[in-house]
């Protein structure tokens, strides 16, 4: 029974299925039981409008009371570190937090602490993006009924994204080939363990999933952010009209968001047939129930009973 979520490869193939039965579950209108009230508090050091509102969503949804934080007016700007924040939301009944934070595994001295607080990454650097990753897989898993042997493309800011990671990581245990492309110089060397590079007109015509990602201008260098122009990007990566006409009838367009449309993906693409764009939003507040709902029975505020009858 998992106390923290903050990276994918914590869960066995076995935790991700019941995850993806317990989010259905919920999806078809499930609710649970708390056994005591319970408290969350989401902190989260980088802007964010889908993951932040949709764990709230999620944690009111399954009867959590949700106390507000705003970072600018929190103890941390007097010096005080996140570790003994969280202590102190521990101290004072918080029985979860949900972290945002530029630093990649600024969670490592949490564990290292063995709080009973419940911790849930919302996001580190470009390192993880667990709540993500399971939406993603439960939005192809909608879909497809299956991960063996899909062909999923990952394209775009492949060097500082979390989600390009935790998605390679899960979706090839799961079973999944992966394929890589964008600028080239953006292919990190550590993707390289999950799948190979595509030049992007290769990688169109087969995959099944295609992931474009966001260009994550807030994490450039500041030589990179001169270098960049948006419409010669869209033209060489981007998802064009030309494009989409050379994918499958049955590939899924998916993408984290924020878009910026007419860069990563052209405008009127968004909401395309086969767009899964806001699917995938929709779906993040049922991966979020079950992530939540899984973190407080492990402090035995929800019945693990009830979870694992739920996910049958």
């Amino acid at each position: 029974m998992i106390h923290d979520l903050v990276n994918v490869n914590q869960l066995s193939l076995e935790d991700v299925r019941h995850l993806i039965n317990l989010a259905t579950a919920f999806k078809q209108g499930a609710q649970v039981h708390l056994r005591q009230p319970a408290y969350a508090m989401n902190l989260f050091f980088e802007n964010s409008t889908r993951t932040h509102t949709s764990f709230e969503m999620a944690e009111r949804k399954l009867g959590l009371q949700v106390l507000p934080f705003v970072p600018s007016a929190s103890s941390i700007t007097k010096g005080e570190s996140l570790s003994d924040t969280v202590k102190t939301l521990q101290a004072i009944g918080v029985n979860l937090a949900v972290i945002r934070h530029p630093q990649n595994e600024y969670y490592q001295q949490l564990l290292a602490d063995n709080l009973q607080i419940s911790i849930a990454n919302g996001g580190d650097g470009s390192g993880q993006h667990p709540s993500q990753s399971l939406l993603d897989i439960i939005t192809i898993f909608e879909e497809f009924k299956h991960f063996a042997g899909l062909k999923v493309g990952i394209v775009g800011d492949l060097a500082h994204s979390r989600v390009a990671r935790s998605n390679a990581q899960l979706l090839q245990r799961l079973g999944a080939q992966i394929y890589f492309s964008g600028p080239k110089v953006w292919f990190a060397k550590d993707l390289q363990q999950w799948g190979q590079y595509l030049p992007l007109e290769d990688l169109i015509k087969q995959v099944d999933v295609l992931m474009l990602l966001r260009v994550q201008h807030e994490r450039f260098a500041q030589v990179e952010e001169a270098d960049f122009n948006a419409q010669t990007y869209y033209q060489q990566y981007g998802l064009t009209p030309e494009r989409y006409q050379q994918l499958q009838p049955h590939t899924i367009i998916m993408h984290p968001a924020p878009v910026n449309r007419g860069v990563e993906i052209a405008s009127e693409l968004v909401e395309s047939p086969q767009s899964r764009i806001f699917r995938q939003m929709q779906n993040g507040v049922y991966a979020r129930m079950a992530i939540v709902a899984q973190l407080l029975a492990s402090q035995d505020i929800i019945a693990d009973q009830e979870l694992k009858e739920l996910s049958k």
